[in-house]
């Protein structure tokens, strides 16, 4: 893949981005993974019998979106809803031990956190098995978590609204968190879901994937041509300054104001696992361009870092020094 960063120029970008401050809001999850070896099948029912050998825990969602973050040196606050329950502080946990602040995390003693079980033998996802609240969270936590970012929007260089439909975000509450940003001068970086897809108005990027792109406009997008087209209809109807669309291997599209569409590709990797890699994207833009790179080159950046998570199994965070090793390669 052609390239037009440098690796001075991306040792650049991460000094910069390590003074960088971001804050995360969104459906934070605790990411949980069993990993072993499956050698026989159940005596009980056709199904592999996994033989454990490993225990891990890790920031999902949201969370891991500030993990991605806190990984490139960017200082990090996460805010968003967990329950009152052991999952949730295993999370707060976590996050404290990573370096995030997790200060604007609210607790709802009824809600359940989200946690995502993955079990995976020798590399491969045997199940997934998700415990979750999916209800809007109270009138009472949406105003606790604006009161929080109020407290800290002074001293933030960018701001993701990271969605996965898990309740934390109503219309009033997206509309709120942009008008603040808006009016402080920080730039906000939004990572869509369905069913709040376009009332995110006004928000400095909007990157939404293929997919929920075409469930979005409600129709295919096959040709380069309609991808395009469809990019810049979200930007004019989103009213957002930028508008990136992801497409896997296909690379993205990045449409900004008053600039001609650009179609980055990807480079040629192995995928062994996609798990996270939209987090990361997300989380290499933000950074990137709250640092102050031009956002052509924080898309190149994602892009590779994209790249680069989807080779391992599992939700794992970008680095700076896999980013640095990865981009040198690319250049010997």
């Amino acid at each position: 893949m052609q390239t037009l960063l440098t690796d001075s120029g991306i040792e650049q970008i991460l000094d910069r981005v390590g003074r960088a401050r971001i804050a995360v809001v969104g459906d934070v999850m605790l990411d949980r993974y069993y990993r072993g070896k499956a050698s026989r099948l159940s005596p009980e029912a056709p199904v592999p019998v996994v033989e454990i050998e490993e225990e891990a825990e890790h920031p999902g969602g949201a969370a891991n979106v500030a993990y991605n973050l806190s990984s490139l040196g960017v200082q990090t606050s996460v805010f968003g809803v967990i329950g009152g329950d052991r999952s949730g502080e295993q999370l707060s946990f976590l996050l404290d031990d990573l370096g995030i602040a997790c200060r604007g995390l609210v607790v709802e003693s009824e809600r359940a956190t989200t946690v995502k079980t993955r079990v995976i033998a020798e590399g491969q996802h045997i199940v997934r098995a998700d415990r979750e609240s999916r209800g809007a969270i109270s009138e009472d936590a949406q105003q606790k978590l604006m009161a929080k970012l109020q407290e800290q929007i002074s001293d933030l260089d960018g701001i993701i609204l990271q969605d996965y439909n898990k309740g934390v975000f109503s219309p009033k509450l997206i509309h709120d968190i942009i008008y603040l940003a808006g009016e402080s001068g920080v730039p906000t970086y939004v990572d869509p879901k369905f069913e709040n897809f376009f009332a995110f108005q006004g928000a400095t990027l909007f990157k939404p994937n293929r997919k929920e792109t075409e469930d979005a406009l409600q129709r295919r997008l096959e040709s380069l041509e309609e991808k395009l087209s469809a990019a810049q209809e979200l930007r004019e109807r989103l009213q957002s300054r930028y508008v990136v669309l992801t497409m896997s291997g296909e690379g993205m599209i990045l449409i900004g104001d008053g600039e001609e569409p650009e179609r980055i590709p990807t480079r040629s990797i192995q995928v062994a696992d996609v798990s996270g890699a939209g987090d990361t994207v997300i989380a290499t833009l933000a950074a990137a361009s709250a640092a102050g790179s031009p956002m052509r080159e924080a898309v190149e950046l994602a892009n590779i870092a994209a790249g680069i998570v989807c080779e391992q199994v599992g939700t794992v965070p970008i680095t700076r020094s896999a980013l640095q090793h990865s981009l040198h390669n690319m250049h010997a």
